[in-house]
């Protein structure tokens, strides 16, 4: 999570912008990812230099060359508010005919995705105070330290005004983390978000995979489908598509294949059978018309819901064995109407439903109460369901509040510890990645947080997910006193009452009270 330090860095710097004349909020995550991605630029051109200089080499594949140098971030930071500038918006000489702002539009090849979507990009800022107050705070914040940037782009988009309307800004990266541990991508995936916005799934996919495959991705061989054809995602806003180019090079993927597309368009309707992997928390409160949307998702799930169109879009990208993990609202689960069970139905009988977690309902907030739950399904064609594993998660490590604090203790090392009660995501991985999770899941009771449900009795409720439907609660016996005994309490209580008043009643009459 982000700290307060940082946290009042941010909101300083917003209300910087804000005054100075940029308010839409959206247009302020731009500009000062751009300047993030810029000062990012430059300590990896220091990185390089420092190698060099260790290894007594050239510098290999300079960002900068020597010529450019004064567009590097540790050379304008220090210049005048004016000078500054100018760095941005005139042409640093004959010999460079580029910005600082031109220069991180080049980033990457000339092919990249990077580049292809920066070309739209528009530095907005004009004023020299404006960009010198954004320089200097931008530059206290260490970009090397992974989860102090991700806590950062996190609590930046948590200020767009639209992220009620748009599902994948507010999927936490704690949710994320744990989706990405239960799929385990593995080196041969081809992973895909089709509402991926700044590509926080991807992002996370790319993290998993140093951590656990480090060695093997150095082998050519995987390094070119980890480079070229590993990474997808399909986003139909501009500037969200721009941030999560940004986002994807500064995490080393230089050419993923993001398509600004939308998902449910007919234009889409060509991306079939592609995917393996698919990683989504597609938006919630959409509807659309019939002739929006391509007609194969209709014949899966025939709705004007987007929750349930995203469902249908993404059987139809994946491949034969591909498997996916989606965020749902409730709704999905246990919704009544025909294209809720035709989906619900199409995922149970046609493909391979695993499993169903129910996410307590703060898991979104403050930004939205929403109650919510992930589904993990494998594509099959032919079926394959024959029980579904439920687990009902109670707390997720954070205050289900508006202000999600993070529980637990924290020890002199630094380390924090959660107990199950404050946080029931270990458990889920670690029930789910068991080697005895069939066997030892099989046995637990339905009174118990997770349990297996077989296919006849799902289907006999109607294709119903929902986990209250299938858990059984046991209630505890209260035994009441008798009637008589809770009349001669109450009356017991009255005369007590009564004595203490004709008690007060005599010192105020015996007594001469003074009032100042």
């Amino acid at each position: 999570m982000i700290t307060g330090e940082l946290k009042t860095k941010i909101n300083n710097l917003w209300e910087t912008f804000w005054t100075g004349g940029i308010s839409n909020p959206l247009t302020v995550i731009e500009q000062i990812t751009y300047l993030l991605f810029i000062k990012r630029m430059d300590d990896l051109q220091i990185l390089k230099e420092n190698k060099a200089n260790r290894l007594g080499i050239p510098i290999e594949d300079p960002i900068y060359t020597e010529a450019e140098r004064p567009l590097r971030w540790s050379s304008f930071k220090q210049k005048d508010p004016e000078e500054m500038l100018d760095l941005f918006r005139k042409p640093l000489s004959e010999e460079v005919d580029l910005t600082a702002f031109d220069k991180m539009k080049l980033m990457g090849a000339e092919d990249s995705p990077f580049r292809t979507f920066m070309k739209g990009a528009t530095f907005m800022v004009d004023k020299a105070r404006l960009l010198d107050k954004a320089v200097q705070s931008l530059d206290e914040i260490d970009q090397a330290d992974q989860d102090t940037k991700g806590d950062l782009y996190e609590y930046l988009l948590s200020k767009i005004a639209s992220a009620g309307q748009n599902g994948q800004f507010r999927t936490p990266r704690h949710i994320i983390q744990m989706m990405v541990d239960m799929v385990k991508p593995t080196l041969t995936d081809t992973v895909c978000d089709p509402s991926a916005g700044t590509m926080g799934f991807l992002v996370a996919v790319t993290e998993y995979m140093k951590k656990h495959h480090a060695n093997d991705l150095l082998k050519p061989e995987n390094k070119a489908h980890y480079q070229e054809n590993m990474f997808n995602g399909i986003e139909f806003d501009p500037s969200m598509i721009r941030i999560g180019a940004m986002n994807m090079t500064l995490h080393g993927i230089e050419s993923p294949n993001l398509i600004l597309e939308d998902t449910l368009s007919e234009k889409a309707a060509h991306i079939k059978d592609t995917y393996s992997l698919i990683l989504a928390n597609p938006p919630f409160k959409g509807s659309l018309d019939y002739d929006a949307v391509d007609s194969s998702i209709l014949q899966t799930v025939k709705s004007k819901k987007t929750e349930l169109l995203f469902l249908g879009a993404m059987l139809r990208m994946m491949t034969t064995g591909g498997r996916a993990a989606v965020i749902v609202p409730d709704g999905v689960l246990f919704g009544s109407s025909k294209a809720h069970k035709q989906i619900r139905q199409a995922i149970i009988e046609e493909q391979q439903l695993q499993a169903v977690i129910s996410m307590p309902s703060g898991v979104f907030k403050p930004y939205a109460g929403v109650s919510t739950a992930i589904l993990f399904f494998t594509k099959t064609e032919s079926g394959g369901t024959d029980k579904v594993w439920f687990y009902d998660m109670k707390a997720d490590g954070r205050s289900l509040d508006d202000k999600r604090n993070i529980l637990g203790n924290t020890d002199e090392g630094g380390e924090l510890t959660q107990s199950h009660e404050e946080n029931n995501m270990p458990d889920i991985i670690a029930r789910w990645n068991s080697p005895d999770f069939a066997t030892v899941e099989s046995k637990r009771k339905r009174t118990e947080q997770s349990f297996f449900v077989p296919l006849k009795e799902i289907q006999d409720n109607g294709y119903d997910l929902s986990i209250n439907r299938y858990k059984e609660i046991i209630y505890e016996k209260i035994e009441y006193d008798a009637p008589a005994v809770i009349m001669q309490r109450i009356k017991e209580r009255d005369n007590s009452r009564t004595k203490i008043l004709t008690q007060l009643e005599g010192l105020l009459s015996n007594t001469e009270i003074f009032v100042k």
